[in-house]
């Protein structure tokens, strides 16, 4: 899956990939490195990759995060404002590609109780 996404972003001319690893213990590293706009996650065990999304969006809120899960054929684009918010993502090319350049809300809270 991972060469198939990568292929497919490298054929984009307004995508940039930035990193990639191979062994999932070194995705905080890597994103603490290169700060990237989207983090791409293949979501086997989707308690764990929550719960990896939710703390590096905690670390870096303007960041994406987009889970894709090729066995049961779904994808969840993920990102906070004040709170981490998610979206089913179509899983197909042009689903994925939607979703990395505009397939979130930007929604800008105005404080009521302004003291």
């Amino acid at each position: 899956m991972r060469e198939l996404v990568v292929a497919v972003l490298s054929e984009q001319s307004d995508v940039e990939i930035v990193g990639e690893v191979e062994d999932e213990s070194r995705i905080t590293e890597l994103v603490d490195r290169t700060r990237p706009n989207v983090l791409i996650l293949a979501m086997e065990d989707r308690q764990q990759r929550l719960s990896l999304g939710g703390f590096l969006l905690g670390r870096y809120p303007d960041m994406k995060v987009l889970a894709v899960a090729t066995e049961r054929g779904s994808s969840t684009f993920y990102w906070a404002v004040v709170d981490i918010r998610s979206k089913t993502v179509e899983t197909s090319e042009q689903g994925i590609l939607d979703a990395l350049r505009a397939g979130f809300e930007t929604v800008k809270r105005v404080p009521t109780n302004v003291q």
